[in-house]
């Protein structure tokens, strides 16, 4: 079986995935104008500032849209075929891309309550989400 890929972390993500592996969820936010951001930049898509901070998110949210996968985009994922990838909004205020897992993709469904769980994956942690 094929490895299923692992992020490469840059200076603008390491907080974050070093945060997953502590089996934390961390979000950027704006000390200039409040803006909660994800994924990781170098500055906020609101304002511009570089003035960017790391807080720790609460990890429960809810299903926004999703698509079950049946057909593996590589060898790695067939064999977890069908999955399911969503888009969950945080309470945080955010929107993360992540696979939905612990449940038969028949039972998503839009606006499902989630938690965050971390799936080990070669060495790093990825957050994936569950059903509450």
């Amino acid at each position: 079986m094929t490895a299923k890929p692992i992020p490469v972390p840059n200076a603008d993500t390491k907080p974050f995935w070093d945060a997953c592996n502590e089996e934390r969820l961390i979000v950027q936010s704006c000390r200039s104008c409040g803006h909660v951001q994800f994924y990781p930049r170098v500055l906020c898509v609101k304002c511009e500032g570089r003035d960017l901070d790391w807080a720790d998110a609460e990890p429960v949210g809810e299903v926004h849209s999703f698509t079950i996968v049946h057909r593996a985009p590589t060898p790695a994922f067939k064999e977890t075929a069908p999955y399911v990838l969503a888009l969950i909004d945080l309470n945080g205020g955010f929107r993360m891309m992540m696979n939905i897992v612990d449940c038969k993709p028949e039972e998503v469904a839009i606006d499902m309550p989630v938690r965050i769980i971390f799936e080990e994956r070669g060495g790093q942690r990825l957050p994936q989400a569950t059903p509450v």
